[in-house]
């Protein structure tokens, strides 16, 4: 996932915007007590993906795979007045801890968690989003673009996490590795869909950001 020359990456992060302080305490939270802390966002891309929302001023957002939080609450930072965030993790075991930093942010009203099958949930979501931010179990990228794309406004956005998968993208996947298979049919998926434009970002562990035509 560390693509940058430390020294470069320490130089990026010395000269972006700090995060602030529940996002500092969520991030120390999650490193102390939770598994797999290297799947929060962090502080660059906690701050590019605040960014993008605040340049696209969604009035819905729509998150699929919440961990710990960290992401819903950059992304909820860019939010018209009006806005609200719906964000969902099949991850029951960390419902306490992102309800409390949620609370802590003052996002209560902004962000509604959902503590679900995001399969089974999105088709039942009644709302027109501008930006949808895709960020859950792998094997089913491809079916969550699916299932989100016709809820997406002309113009909005949809965003996807980890499409460099650590760099595994670009060798041949090993015959029971089902993720970087995914992976690579989902950016595949998406440069052959001609009602989008697309840019990765070598981000972190790559952004896959998609514009509905």
């Amino acid at each position: 996932m560390d693509f940058l020359d430390p020294q470069i990456d320490a130089y990026v992060c010395d000269h972006t915007k700090a995060e602030n302080k529940t996002l500092t305490s969520l991030n120390r939270e999650t490193y102390a007590k939770i598994l797999m802390p290297r799947m929060l966002s962090g502080h660059l891309q906690g701050r590019v993906l605040s960014m993008l929302s605040h340049m696209i001023k969604p009035r819905r957002i729509l998150e699929i795979g919440t961990y710990t939080g960290y992401s819903a609450l950059c992304l909820a930072e860019g939010l018209t007045p009006d806005g609200l965030l719906h964000t969902i993790d099949i991850n029951e075991e960390l419902e306490a801890m992102v309800r409390k930093f949620i609370h802590e942010a003052g996002m209560d009203k902004k962000i509604n968690f959902h503590v679900a099958n995001a399969v089974e949930l999105i088709p039942t979501l009644q709302e027109s989003f501008d930006l949808v931010f895709i960020d859950a179990d792998k094997e089913n990228y491809s079916n969550y673009y699916d299932l989100v794309f016709d809820k997406v406004r002309t113009g909005g956005f949809i965003i996807a996490d980890n499409v460099l998968w650590s760099g595994k993208v670009l060798t041949e996947p090993e015959p029971d590795d089902k993720d970087t298979k995914a992976i690579i049919a989902f950016n595949s998926k998406v440069m052959k869909d001609s009602r989008v434009e697309n840019v990765l970002f070598p981000i972190r562990d790559g952004l896959m950001v998609v514009r509905k035509k």
